[in-house]
């Protein structure tokens, strides 16, 4: 372990070196993180240390620019992974690198990159270490722009799992846009027509093609995008192909029905104004049998060749987040669900200073609302059985200069057999995030929560206190306590230090098992004690 951090390190200094050549030379950029935990038995919470009662999650990244050129590599080290990480992370390897030529109107890129069709529904590869997902693609990328008017890309290349490229998959795709406001000359609006191509190849087994599986199947969609005087509207239709499931219930003795396979399609409807202080947002969107894997046969989080979102509110409070929404694009797993439909209002107003509402200092107003049902059955636009539904109200306000709120009531019902049946789970919470600011470099903030229940656990409360010492020291205390059934603490408590472009954090406490999420992707954490050290820096 001391030599992969050393070699890291080493790594680090080397390229900050390189910073400081000539600028005919080109020049280094890049960032290093590491995120150690020390875990320790706890008879409380029952949670239980793993093997060598350590892990570590280290990235080096560093790219390198001159002119139209660029190149750039990532090292990562798992020794070993943090628990509740993908179990494919593990080790030490070099798992991104490439080279790109850019001139504004060509663009090539061969090696490791990340790219997107559309809103990501069709495919998407990305990286997220927050849940340990990197799904880079190991080939290559072209893409041509003519005058702002036309844009095509096409790629190639397997998708990252775990540590190194999919072995058995491989994508290929094209992306194309036509911007017709700027072919008619329209200098008052957008207006433009967008469509992806995405072939996708994967080995299988003869069981699955007895089955009906193929190993090459297509994906398409198409997409318009509209925006004048404030208004925007986006809409894409996406046909997934052909996914392969478990069955749930294969006949014994019976060849080609141990798995399903479905056709997958989405619809997405995006519409929103703003002016005049007022911001509205609506999204419509359905899902069928739209899990897309990198490999079949990997059940791990990091397996995703696309990316669907939660639409709903997304929240930076723990209290809030005890419960929070997990996509359901279709699933055999335990239960036969197709996928779901729903959408999501989202509606700001700043009201003015000098205003009755807006005071002196003005005032802003959110009010979200979003709810998601499942399929009544395959190719319906009907919903059946509640998934989820919230509804949020936020203030925002600067009472003086030195003091600002804000107040949050947020109402969740969430059904936690996740559609199999109709039970849901009601909870009230509110939450108040007060903010006082001393002098220019001394603050205080602090968050109280409460969440009020009669299902699962029962009622929560939290409280948050940070003490901030600008531009360098930031220290906190906080508890979350489960007084209505459990009556456990889960507390922490910690401090960071910053210096220009390096921030150290050490903290020591409980985390509760629950789900971690980022734009609606999840990852089960399962509950533990212990000390995290986190160091950051870019150069």
């Amino acid at each position: 372990m001391r030599k992969v951090l050393l070699s890291l390190l080493i790594a680090s200094s080397v390229a900050t070196s390189l910073v400081a050549q000539n600028d005919t030379k080109g020049y280094v950029v890049g960032s290093f993180e590491s995120n150690s935990i020390v875990y320790v038995d706890d008879e409380v919470t029952q949670a239980q240390k793993p093997e060598g009662n350590f892990g570590t999650n280290n990235y080096l990244k560093a790219d390198y620019y001159l002119g139209n050129f660029s190149a750039g590599l990532q090292l990562e080290a798992y020794q070993p992974a943090l628990i509740g990480y993908p179990a494919n992370l593990e080790g030490a390897r070099l798992t991104n690198y490439y080279m790109q030529w850019s001139d504004g109107d060509f663009d090539v890129t061969a090696g490791t990159f990340y790219d997107q069709f559309g809103s990501g529904i069709l495919f998407r590869t990305y990286e997220d270490r927050t849940l340990g997902v990197n799904s880079a693609l190991m080939g290559a990328r072209v893409a041509y722009q003519y005058k702002n008017i036309a844009r095509i890309k096409a790629l190639w290349g397997a998708p990252r799992l775990g540590m190194e490229p999919a072995k058995n998959t491989q994508v290929r795709g094209v992306d194309a846009s036509l911007s017709l406001s700027n072919l008619l000359n329209m200098t008052d609006m957008t207006l433009a027509l967008e469509g992806s191509l995405l072939n996708r190849f994967e080995r299988v087994g003869a069981t699955a093609l007895e089955s009906g599986a193929k190993p090459s199947t297509m994906g398409y969609s198409a997409r318009l995008n509209f925006e004048k005087s404030g208004f925007g509207a986006k809409a894409e239709w996406v046909d997934g192909g052909e996914k392969m499931y478990n069955n749930p219930n294969p006949i014994p003795g019976v060849t080609g029905n141990d798995y399903l396979i479905k056709n997958s399609n989405a619809q997405l409807l995006e519409l929103s104004y703003s002016g005049g202080g007022l911001g509205v947002s609506l999204s419509a969107r359905r899902l069928e049998w739209m899990e897309s894997k990198i490999s079949n046969s990997s059940y791990e989080t990091n397996n995703a060749l696309n990316y669907l979102p939660a639409l709903c509110a997304q929240y930076s409070y723990a209290i809030t987040n005890l419960n929070p929404y997990i996509v359901q694009p279709g699933t055999t797993s335990g239960h036969i669900n197709s996928g779901e439909i729903g959408g999501q209002l989202d509606v700001y107003y700043n009201f003015k200073r000098g205003t009755a509402l807006g005071g002196k200092r003005g005032m802003k107003v959110n009010l979200n609302f979003s709810t998601y049902y499942t399929l009544k059955e395959e190719g319906s636009f009907v919903p059946k059985t509640l998934l989820w539904r919230n509804v949020n109200v936020g203030v925002e306000k600067q009472v003086s200069r030195k003091f600002k709120m804000q107040l949050l009531y947020s109402m969740q019902e969430y059904n936690h057999s996740h559609g199999v049946g109709k039970g849901t789970w009601l909870s009230n919470i509110v939450v108040a995030d007060l903010l006082y600011k001393y002098t220019p470099t001394f603050s205080t903030r602090m968050e109280l929560a409460y969440l009020t229940t009669f299902e699962d656990k029962k009622d929560w409360m939290s409280a948050l206190l940070e003490v901030n010492f600008a531009p360098s020291w930031s220290l906190f205390v906080s508890d979350m306590f489960n007084h209505g059934m459990t009556k456990v603490h889960y507390y922490n408590a910690g401090f960071s230090y910053t210096e220009g472009r390096t921030r150290v954090a050490l903290s020591y406490g409980r985390n509760r098992q629950g789900m971690v999420c980022s734009g609606g992707v999840c990852r089960l954490m399962p509950a533990y004690t212990g000390g995290n050290l986190t160091i950051s820096t870019s150069f």
